[in-house]
C-alpha cells in the first residue's frame, strides 16, 4: 500500500470516502480475519490473524475431505475425549481472537469520520457478524463439551473387541426400574448382531418369560445350573439379573470391566439362547428413557391398539380408571406417553408388549438422525448419561457410529423366538433356535457394501 492509499491513508475530511472504507474494513473483517489489520491497522496482529483464518480453513477443507473419503477418522476425532479437549481450546482462542479482531477493526474504522446515515449500519453490521460467530462458537463449545462429559460418563469401560465370524454381537437391555418395581427387571431382552464390515444387523428377540435356558460351558452359569435354569416353576430368564447381582462371587471381574454381575449373568444367557458370542452389551432404562425421548422432541409411532396411561387392570393392585389412553394409529408421542406404551400390560401379553418396546427403541433410533442430535446436543447429552449404561469402549465409539451410518442404509432383519415362530418358551429347542438365528444372520447379508449416508 502506498502513501496515498485511500484504506490506510485516508481523507479523513470526506465522509463519502471514510463511510466506503469502513464498510471495506468490516467486511473484510468478515470475509478474511486480520485482513482489516494488514491493509489499514497493525499489519504484525493482521498478519497473525490471517495466519490463523487459513489454518482453520485448511484444517476445515482436511476434516470436509476426510468425511467423505475416511469418515472414521473424523469420527474418532470427535468421539476422543482429549480430542474434544483440543477442540473446546481451539474454539476458546479463535473466539477471543475474532473478538479482539473486530473491535480493533470498528477502532480503524473510525465511526465519528464516516456518514451519520451509515455510522449505525457499519458498527451494527460488525457487532451483529460477532454475535453470530460468537454463538456459534459458543455453541460449539458447549456441544464438544456435552460430548465429551457424555463419553467420560457412559463409554469409560470395558474393552476393544475384534469381530467373531465378522460380526459384533451385542446385548440390548431395557431394564425397568420404575417406581412400582424392586429393583431392575430386564423386560425388554435384544441380542444386536451388525455384519463388521457392512453394517448389515439383525435384531434378536428374547421374551423375557423364556425358561430353562442354558450356558456357555465356560460360563460360570452353567456349573450353578448345568440342565439349565430350571429352579421350579417360572424360572424366566428376566430373573437372571437378580440372581447375578445376588451372586457377584460368580463375576468377580464384572465392575472393574464396566459391567455388572447381573448383566453378565443376562449375556452368559442370551449367549446359550443364540449360540453367538456377544463382545458388548447395553443397558437402557426404560423408566429414565422419557428424558431422551423429550431431549429428542418426542418420536413417532404407529400404536397398534388402544393402551391406557396409568392406572391398573386389578391383576396386581386394586383397578383404577386410567388417566387417558393412547389411541391406534399414527401418534407422536413425549417421553411420558412413549413409557406407558412400552410397558402397558392391560389387556395384552407379553408378546406384544415385547413388540411394543422395540416399537419405541427404532423409533428412538429413526431420531438419533445426526442432524436433530446435533440441534438437541446438550439435552440429548444429558439424558443419554443418565439412561444408557455400556460397557462399549470410546476407543471403539467412531468404529460403531461410522458403522451405524451403514446399518441405517440397509433393512434390518428381525426375528423374535416367540410362540408365533414356533418357539416353545416353557420347553425351548435351543439346537433348532440356534439354527433360526443363523438364517437369520445368513439372510441379513447384503450383496454390496451400501455407502455411507
Amino acid at each position: 500500500m502506498s502513501a496515498t492509499s485511500p484504506v490506510r491513508f485516508p481523507d479523513a475530511s470526506s465522509r463519502e470516502v471514510m463511510t466506503r472504507r469502513g464498510w471495506t474494513l468490516v467486511l473484510l473483517n468478515l470475509v478474511i480475519p486480520g485482513s482489516a489489520q494488514v491493509l489499514a491497522g497493525n499489519r504484525k496482529l493482521g498478519r497473525f490473524g490471517v495466519s490463523a483464518t487459513f489454518t482453520l480453513w485448511a484444517a476445515l477443507i482436511l476434516a470436509a475431505i476426510l468425511w467423505f473419503a475416511a469418515r472414521f477418522v473424523v469420527l474418532s476425532i470427535a468421539t476422543n475425549g482429549i480430542a474434544l479437549l483440543v477442540v473446546q481450546a481451539i474454539i476458546v482462542f479463535y473466539l477471543g481472537l475474532w473478538i479482539v479482531l473486530t473491535l480493533d477493526t470498528l477502532r480503524l474504522v473510525r465511526l465519528v469520520r464516516t456518514g451519520s446515515m451509515a455510522r449505525g449500519f457499519i458498527a451494527g453490521f460488525a457487532v451483529v457478524a460477532l454475535a453470530l460467530v460468537g454463538g456459534t462458537a459458543g455453541y460449539g463449545f458447549v456441544v464438544s463439551n456435552s460430548a465429551r462429559g457424555l463419553i467420560s460418563e457412559v463409554f469409560s469401560g470395558g474393552k476393544i473387541a475384534e469381530p467373531i465370524d465378522g460380526r459384533y454381537n451385542i446385548l440390548l437391555l431395557g431394564g425397568d426400574a420404575g417406581p412400582d418395581r424392586l429393583g431392575l427387571r430386564p423386560d425388554s431382552i435384544s441380542v444386536v448382531s451388525i455384519d463388521a464390515t457392512t453394517g448389515a444387523a439383525t435384531i434378536i428377540g428374547i421374551p423375557r418369560n423364556l425358561q430353562r435356558v442354558t450356558f456357555p460351558a465356560d460360563s460360570p452359569m452353567a456349573a450353578e445350573f448345568p440342565t439349565g435354569y430350571d429352579c421350579g416353576p417360572e424360572c424366566l430368564v428376566s430373573y437372571l439379573y437378580t440372581y447375578g447381582e445376588e451372586h457377584p462371587d460368580l463375576y468377580p471381574n464384572a465392575l472393574a470391566e464396566g459391567s455388572e454381575p447381573g448383566i453378565e449373568a443376562m449375556r452368559d444367557a442370551a449367549q446359550g439362547v443364540t449360540g453367538l458370542e456377544i463382545q458388548y452389551y447395553t443397558l437402557i432404562d426404560m423408566h429414565g428413557f422419557a428424558k431422551l425421548i423429550d431431549a429428542l422432541g418426542g418420536i413417532d409411532i404407529d400404536s397398534t391398539g388402544r393402551y391406557p396411561i396409568g392406572g391398573s387392570d386389578g391383576s396386581d393392585e386394586p383397578y383404577s380408571e386410567p388417566d387417558g389412553w393412547i389411541e391406534p394409529g399414527p401418534q407422536h408421542m413425549n417421553g411420558k406417553i412413549a413409557l406407558w406404551y412400552a410397558r402397558s400390560r392391560h389387556g395384552t401379553s407379553d408378546y406384544d408388549r415385547m413388540q411394543r418396546q422395540r416399537q419405541v427403541q427404532e423409533a428412538i433410533l429413526t431420531q438419533m438422525e445426526p442432524a436433530n442430535v446435533l440441534a438437541k446436543f446438550e439435552g440429548v447429552a444429558s439424558a443419554g448419561s443418565q439412561v444408557v449404561s455400556t460397557d462399549i469402549p470410546a476407543a471403539m465409539l467412531g468404529y460403531f457410529v461410522d458403522l451405524a451410518s451403514k446399518t441405517r442404509a440397509i433393512p434390518v432383519e428381525k426375528l423374535n423366538l416367540v410362540p408365533d415362530n414356533g418357539v416353545n418358551v416353557i420347553h425351548p429347542d435351543f439346537a433348532a433356535i440356534h439354527a433360526m438365528v443363523d438364517a437369520a444372520l445368513a439372510h441379513s447379508v447384503p450383496t454390496s457394501t451400501p455407502a455411507p449416508k
